[in-house]
């Protein structure tokens, strides 16, 4: 019985987890709104123009997680900033709901 119940408790706690990950999502206000696609190796192409990733940079999915640039689905629509030196440094997929608001104008 105490077995079960802490299994449950397990169980609960790490769909509390998953869920308020996926709320825990910051997207600087700095970023710029482009349309990606994976083109080889380390490098994506953002509006027509072929960037290369940064060394640590990160592509993040609509769920927020890491992928790589394999990964990334032609034409998705994010939001990205690029580093001092031209490079992808921060890209985030974005999800139906944040591709339905306006992109604030600066």
């Amino acid at each position: 019985m105490i077995r079960s119940l802490c299994i449950a408790v397990l169980i609960a706690c790490a769909a509390q987890a998953a869920q308020a990950q996926s709320m825990l999502r910051t997207i600087p206000p700095d970023t710029k709104r482009g349309t990606m696609s994976f083109v080889q190796g380390m490098t994506v192409e953002i509006d027509g123009k072929r960037v290369e990733l940064a060394a640590g940079g990160q592509i993040r999915d609509d769920r927020n997680l890491i992928v790589v640039p394999t990964a990334v689905p032609p034409g998705v629509l994010v939001k990205y900033q690029l580093g001092p030196d031209g490079k992808l440094a921060r890209a985030w997929i974005l999800t139906p709901q944040e591709a339905a608001q306006p992109d604030p104008k600066r």
